[in-house]
């Protein structure tokens, strides 16, 4: 499956010497990785996917003090043969080493400067099952922050008083609740426009 996968980093040259680790695993390197936004992988053409299956992309982040700890970024298929990933927002590997279930995807490599790309040849099943579980862990991470914002404003209204109530009290800042009440609507809204909306 010699140059059947593709990568496009802006700015630079197209690259196709993914190194293959088995019959279902290849590998990439993308020197200076940091400054990376986005890559765009695509399958070439040149022979297609075995039917059934897909690649589904991995991406370990640089870290100089650990071994490559790998986070699942998406898929390509035959029926999807091009996708762009946003990368620059991923956390750090020594942010993700406890409870990344990907860690020894590819084989425990020595420690590297450079980003690298795996892509692991699966069965089309396992892309609807990483997809259920990116939902519920989506609807998990929306539940504990609207849980948290009540949490919030519940706590700061149980606080609040009447400016009859008001005794003056040089040096102190208030604010007033609808304030808050507003940025907890706001923030309520965008989460359900976007879950990730806060990593930007």
């Amino acid at each position: 499956m010699s140059n059947v996968f593709g990568l496009l980093v802006s700015g630079r040259l197209v690259q196709t010497d993914f190194t293959p680790l088995s019959e279902t695993q290849f590998l990439i390197t993308i020197p200076e990785a940091d400054s990376i936004n986005h890559v765009a992988l695509f399958l070439t053409g040149l022979t297609p996917l075995p039917a059934g299956t897909a690649g589904m992309v991995y991406w370990s982040w640089p870290d100089p003090s650990a071994p490559p700890n790998w986070q699942l970024l998406g898929h390509i298929s035959n029926s999807k043969p091009s996708a762009i990933f946003k990368i620059g927002n991923l956390k750090k590997l020594h942010e993700l080493v406890e409870d990344n279930k990907y860690s020894g995807a590819f084989g425990q490599q020595q420690i590297c400067h450079n980003a690298q790309i795996g892509i692991s040849i699966e069965p089309e099943v396992n892309v609807q099952i990483e997809a259920n579980s990116v939902a519920l862990q989506t609807n998990s991470y929306i539940t504990f922050a609207q849980k948290m914002l009540e949490h919030l404003v519940n706590f700061v209204a149980s606080f609040s008083v009447t400016q009859e109530q008001m005794t003056p009290t040089p040096g102190v800042s208030y604010i007033p609740l609808n304030t808050l009440q507003t940025w907890y609507q706001n923030f309520e809204r965008r989460l359900q426009q976007n879950p990730n909306f806060w990593k930007n």
